[in-house]
C-alpha cells in the first residue's frame, strides 16, 4: 500500500457534475427532496454504465438526470393538483455568490420557479436545459426523446411563454439586500407604514402552509391587503417576531421566527426598489432541507 487514495472513474465523474445535476433536477421539480431522490436514481443507473462507451460524461449524466426528473415530475404534478392552498417550491439555500450571478439567481428564483410550473414537463425540461445550462439541441433531443427540430420548436414556445411572465427588471444583489434589510426592520417592529412603504402597489403575497400551517388559500394582491394580512396575523397571536437574513433561491430572504421558533422562510422579489413578490413557505415538510443545513429549529 502506498497510502494514495484512489476513486473509481464513475464516482469521480458523478461528484464532478453533482451540483449541475442537482440544479437541473431542482429546476425541473421545485423540490430539493425530490431532486436528491433523482440524483440517487441517476447514480444507480450511472454505476451500471460502461464508461468506455461514453464519449461525453457530462451530457450522459444530464440525460439520465433529465429522464428521471421527467418521470418524477409527472408523478408529483398529480400530487400538486390535490395540494391544500397555494403551492410554492421548496426553499433552496444558496451561497451568497449565487446572487451575484444574475442569470443563475433568476433561474432558481421563486418567481421563475412558479413560471416554470406553468409549462408542460417536456417544455420545462427543454427550457431549463437550453436557456439555463445552454445544452445543445442534439443533447436535449436525446434526453427528452424528441428530434432536434422538435426540440427547437418546444424551446421557442417555452421561451416565449416564460418571457411573457418573467420579472420586469432584474436588480443588483446589493439593492435587493438593502430593501430586504428595511423590510426586516418593519417586520420586527410591526411598523405598518414602514411595511407599506416598501411594497409595490400590485405586490403579490403567496403563502404555502400545505394544509399544516395557516396560510392564505389564494394569493393576496395589493399593498394594503398584504400589509393587513401579514401584520394582522402576527398581532392576533401577540407573538414576538424576529428574522434572520439568509439567501434562498439565489436572492436575499428571511428566516422568520415566532417566539424563537422557525415559522417559515420568506423569499422576496425586488423590482424598482420595491417588493413586488413575497413568497412565504410555512409548510414544515418543505423546511427540512433548510433545517438540515442550518442551526435553525422548527416549531
Amino acid at each position: 500500500m502506498n497510502g494514495e487514495h484512489t476513486t473509481d472513474p464513475a464516482t469521480e465523474a458523478f461528484v464532478a457534475y453533482r451540483n449541475l445535476l442537482f440544479t437541473v433536477a431542482y429546476e425541473m421539480l421545485g423540490s430539493a427532496a425530490d431532486a436528491e431522490d433523482v440524483l440517487q436514481e441517476t447514480w444507480l443507473r450511472w454505476t451500471g454504465v460502461d464508461l468506455a462507451r461514453v464519449h461525453d460524461q457530462r451530457a450522459y449524466l444530464v440525460r439520465i438526470t433529465t429522464r428521471q426528473a421527467l418521470n418524477r415530475l409527472r408523478t408529483v404534478q398529480r400530487r400538486r393538483e390535490a395540494y391544500v392552498g397555494q403551492w410554492l417550491p421548496e426553499p433552496l439555500l444558496t451561497a451568497p455568490d449565487v446572487a451575484e450571478d444574475v442569470e443563475l439567481s433568476e433561474s432558481v428564483s421563486m418567481a421563475m420557479m412558479l413560471v416554470l410550473e406553468t409549462l408542460t414537463p417536456t417544455e420545462r425540461a427543454v427550457f431549463v436545459l437550453r436557456e439555463v445550462f445552454e445544452v445543445g439541441y442534439e443533447e436535449i433531443a436525446a434526453a427528452v426523446d424528441k428530434t432536434p427540430a422538435a426540440v427547437r420548436q418546444i424551446a421557442h414556445r417555452a421561451r416565449k411563454h416564460v418571457d411573457a411572465r418573467r420579472s420586469r427588471a432584474a436588480v443588483s444583489a446589493r439593492e435587493a439586500r438593502a430593501v430586504v434589510d428595511s423590510f426586516r426592520r418593519a417586520l420586527e417592529t410591526r411598523d405598518p407604514q414602514g411595511f407599506l412603504a416598501l411594497l409595490a402597489p400590485d405586490v403579490v403575497l403567496v403563502s404555502d402552509g400545505g394544509g399544516i400551517k395557516r396560510a392564505a388559500l389564494r394569493p393576496v394582491v395589493g399593498a394594503d391587503k398584504v400589509t393587513r394580512f401579514y401584520l394582522g396575523g402576527t398581532r392576533k397571536h401577540d407573538a414576538t417576531v424576529t428574522t434572520e437574513p439568509t439567501v434562498v433561491n439565489g436572492a436575499p430572504a428571511l428566516a422568520v421566527r415566532v417566539d424563537g421558533e422557525l415559522d417559515g422562510v420568506m423569499a422576496l422579489r425586488v423590482e424598482g426598489g420595491l417588493i413586488s413578490g413575497l413568497y412565504y413557505v410555512r409548510n414544515p415538510e418543505k423546511l427540512s432541507h433548510v433545517l438540515a443545513e442550518t442551526s435553525l429549529t422548527l416549531h
